[in-house]
């Protein structure tokens, strides 16, 4: 075998590969990309979020909100925590025996396009041992979890028992 044979079409390959290489580095910067923002999922947009208290003091209160989701990649919401609370669960109403009932939600798929909205009757985040922090007209942060663990964090407004949910 001739090397000298094999090093020619090596070297072409070399020398065209670096002038590409370098053309490349030469051609106008692209845009920069946005690193999404820590504690936030690109794509995902909420709104119009509170937290509603109990009637009774120390009862569950009850997280609802809009959320569109745009992003590229399908997800699904696993969890969620309240700042303030003991605990929180993602729950859903549904219907079992005949019988609707509330209950821990299974994972929520989002898909581009995905709009859900978490209300009285629906979908909500069930809130457990509410601290005097979750004070009427303050606001509490809500971090929804998704498979993977990837996090988004929001605030919804404090409102009374009577106030509009």
């Amino acid at each position: 075998m001739n090397l000298n044979a094999m090093k020619t079409p090596f070297a072409a390959f070399t020398i065209i590969a670096g002038t590409l290489g370098l053309a490349a580095c030469s051609g106008e910067a692209d845009a920069p990309v946005e690193a999404p923002a820590e504690g936030t999922i690109p794509g995902i947009a909420i709104t119009d979020a509170r937290l509603v208290l109990a009637p009774v003091e120390g009862n569950p209160a009850a997280v609802y909100f809009n959320l569109a989701y745009d992003g590229e990649k399908g997800i699904a919401i696993r969890d969620a925590q309240v700042e303030g609370a003991g605990d929180a669960d993602v729950h859903d109403v549904m219907e079992y025996e005949g019988r609707m009932q509330m209950n821990t939600a299974n994972p929520i798929p989002l898909t581009k396009g995905t709009e859900i909205a978490f209300e009285p009757g629906g979908k909500h985040i069930m809130v457990f041992e509410p601290s005097d922090a979750l004070a009427p007209g303050s606001t509490a942060k809500v971090t929804l979890t998704v498979a993977g663990g990837a996090t988004h964090e929001f605030e919804a407004e404090v409102r009374e028992a009577g106030e509009e949910r």
